[in-house]
């Protein structure tokens, strides 16, 4: 009886270690609005995990990036209307809003189809298995009405990180690459992904490298981001659109834009340092929490 006790627990003990160890197919439900890849850093494997998305951001809440937000929509529209778009690349300084913007993008054309997978950049690997999973879907079922965007959030390398190898034959330079099938927009504080170093140009001007074609050094620094079709440019916010966010936010809550809330959301923005859409949701969260405390 104890032999086969033990027989069994081996059993189940090779069951589940073969499960985490073997790699299980990539499914899609055309339903899921979102998913985020999950890997497991144990078996080196993972998977693709539902998202609830909050919808309550819409694009009338995005303030002062109505250039950025309108190429974005169109380039959306088009690869909804099964027409030429381009991969998308958003930088810029912090808290201008470019992950706020996917959000509510999803929340705008989640009805015409779009979907979101969003993978970080440690699990770029996946992105081969995922698209091999969009072309299954599309298979199984060709009239499914979705178009899925691979959504990749502060993205950038370092000079020793070779994912973005990964990334660049994905977005442009496989021989199966699917443009009109699966768009990736990516967003960054660094333009070009990979850091660009003062001592390169140094060495290069003064003879000073190993180097056979030092240029082809600074070609393969920008390759990444050359790839991406739209660049979209976020900037320093000034004074008053980040007065005009915080209006919005209080004006949510049911609270007037006095001069008393002037004057502490522009305290608030020097105690941060600066002057962002980001600053500004955290001081409609403590201005309008303080007031209901007060209350």
């Amino acid at each position: 009886m104890t032999n086969l006790t033990l027989s069994q627990d081996l059993h189940d003990l090779l069951t589940q270690f073969l499960s985490q160890s073997i790699p299980q197919p990539i499914t899609l439900d055309p339903k899921v609005l979102a998913y985020r890849w999950h890997s497991n850093s144990r078996t080196g494997s993972g998977e693709l995990v539902p998202l609830t998305v909050d919808l309550r951001l819409t694009l009338d809440d995005l303030y002062g990036i109505d250039v950025q937000k309108n190429k974005l929509m169109q380039n959306t529209r088009q690869y909804l209307a099964n027409l030429p778009a381009n991969h998308v690349l958003m930088t810029g300084t912090r808290g201008a809003g470019k992950s706020s913007l996917i959000r509510a993008l999803l929340n705008e054309f989640k009805d015409d189809g779009l979907r979101i997978i969003e993978v970080a950049r440690d699990d770029l690997v996946m992105l081969e298995p995922i698209r091999q999973a969009v072309r299954e879907l599309n298979e199984r079922l060709p009239n499914h009405g979705c178009h899925y965007v691979i959504y990749c959030d502060d993205l950038a390398f370092n000079g020793q990180d070779e994912n973005y190898r990964t990334l660049k034959s994905i977005l442009d330079g496989a021989l199966d690459s699917e443009q009109d099938k699966l768009l990736v927009y990516a967003t960054s504080n660094r333009r070009h992904l990979l850091p660009q170093l003062m001592k390169d140009n140094v060495s290069i001007y003064n003879g000073q490298t190993d180097e056979v074609n030092p240029y082809e050094t600074i070609d393969e620094t920008v390759s990444l981001s050359d790839r991406f079709g739209l660049w979209l440019a976020f900037h320093p916010m000034t004074q008053d659109v980040y007065l005009q966010i915080c209006a919005h936010y209080l004006a949510q809550a049911d609270l007037a834009f006095d001069d008393e809330a002037r004057a502490t959301a522009l305290r608030f923005a020097s105690e941060r340092g600066g002057r962002s859409g980001r600053v500004a949701y955290q001081f409609s969260r403590s201005f309008i929490g303080m007031k209901g405390l007060a209350k």
